[in-house]
């Protein structure tokens, strides 16, 4: 069953190299060889192609807003001067139909000058991947050489605050630091907003971290810099997973894809063109993201063809994992990120391997929100039947009275 009416949204890899060896990256180091397979950045009919097949879909989904996130490897290896040229045509071929909005998610260790002039010049919003402090970056965060990376780091934060482009950071979670000293140095680098990414690991890795950490480092490393924001912060510091959270709490549903088993809606354009499903899922075993796909020879829609996995993640939403059936969180974390619900013996038929995690997580902020889960299904309930009633409603023009 195809889907050629649902809006998506896009990765470009374009480089399918990075001049860093981060330990835990689900790319290079977490079991998946495809990357070797593909040229080192994408090539000039691959970016055309995907730019038609892009305004394709927008023609039949009749989307009003595409997001474009340059992605790789490393995508500053293609060079400030092709990067800017590559978001000027990506607005000529996909203005006329659609607001088109741009992400670069980038280890910044190539950011100077001319990358930021061009990225304020095309109104780019910025991620930046970085772990903390020195001493904590760059025990993970290294190049081939073995040698860290944060000095260059904050060369290219420098570059972009002197710009005036607000930086929005990337931080995975590390187990068993003091998360405090980590995320006041966050602070100190000028986020604008953080995320913080629990680490990739599926039920058939996940043990010897549980013996090392405990039953829940992840929620150990996260509630103390919940209640500094809570106590401390004018809002003016987004924080993703607590924000996302608290959205489903109070009744919203779930705009991420680690939470709330709602169709992701975006799709991955390799290097050669391939398009692939949510790329993290590599940490689960080699190939699962492919689709077979290219975007030299196929629309976006037949993704849906491919598989019952491709279908239901990309385009309609995977099934509550029998496990998470009976949990008072079914409707707000509902199993949790897909890649960490994979075991090799039931596939994605599992919560997560953050489950114990994720529950403390959620009854914390319910605590502080004063939000039962019974309240939860009654806000949720009330904003779903104004939803219903607005789509019944005739469109008009005229200002209510």
């Amino acid at each position: 069953m195809s889907r050629p009416d649902t809006p998506l949204h896009f990765a470009l890899k374009v480089a399918s190299r990075c001049n860093l060896n981060c330990s835990y990256c689900y790319v290079y180091n977490k079991g998946d060889e495809t990357w070797r397979q593909r040229p080192a950045t994408m090539p000039a009919e691959v970016f055309d192609a995907a730019i038609e097949r892009i305004r394709r879909h927008c023609l039949s989904s009749r989307q009003r807003s595409v997001r474009i996130v340059f992605h790789g490897g490393e995508p500053c290896m293609v060079g400030a001067a092709r990067f800017g040229e590559w978001c000027a045509r990506l607005r000529q071929g996909l203005a006329d139909l659609v607001r088109v909005h741009f992400s670069l998610q980038t280890n910044g260790t190539l950011l100077d000058e001319q990358w930021a002039e061009v990225l304020g010049e095309h109104r780019v919003t910025v991620g930046i991947s970085i772990d903390g402090p020195r001493v904590v970056n760059d025990t993970f965060r290294v190049d081939h050489a073995g040698r860290g990376s944060y000095d260059a780091v904050v060369r290219g934060l420098g570059h972009l605050h002197r710009a005036g482009i607000p930086i929005h950071f990337l931080s995975v979670v590390q187990l068993g630091a003091d998360s405090m000293v980590i995320h006041r140095h966050l602070l100190e680098l000028g986020a604008a907003s953080i995320d913080y990414l629990c680490p990739d690991f599926t039920h058939d890795t996940i043990g010897p971290i549980r013996t090392l950490y405990g039953p829940t480092p992840c929620a150990d490393y996260l509630i103390p810099i919940f209640e500094d924001w809570w106590r401390n912060s004018t809002m003016d510091l987004s924080i993703g997973i607590f924000m996302a959270m608290a959205r489903a709490i109070l009744g919203g549903e779930s705009e991420v894809d680690f939470l709330g088993n709602r169709p992701f809606g975006f799709l991955f354009i390799e290097a050669d063109g391939a398009i692939e499903g949510l790329d993290v899922m590599r940490v689960c075993m080699n190939g699962v993201a492919q689709t077979g796909l290219n975007v030299l020879t196929d629309d976006f829609r037949k993704v849906a063809d491919v598989s019952e996995l491709h279908r239901d993640a990309i385009f309609s939403g995977m099934r509550l994992p029998v496990d998470c059936q009976a949990c008072p969180e079914r409707e707000t974390c509902a199993g949790g990120y897909l890649p960490h619900r994979f075991s090799r013996q039931r596939g994605f038929d599992n919560s997560s391997v953050w489950c114990q995690d994720l529950l403390r997580l959620f009854g914390h902020l319910r605590e502080r929100l004063g939000t039962p889960v019974e309240e939860t299904r009654l806000r949720r309930q009330v904003l779903l039947d104004l939803a219903r009633e607005r789509e019944l409603l005739p469109e008009t023009n005229e200002s209510p009275a």
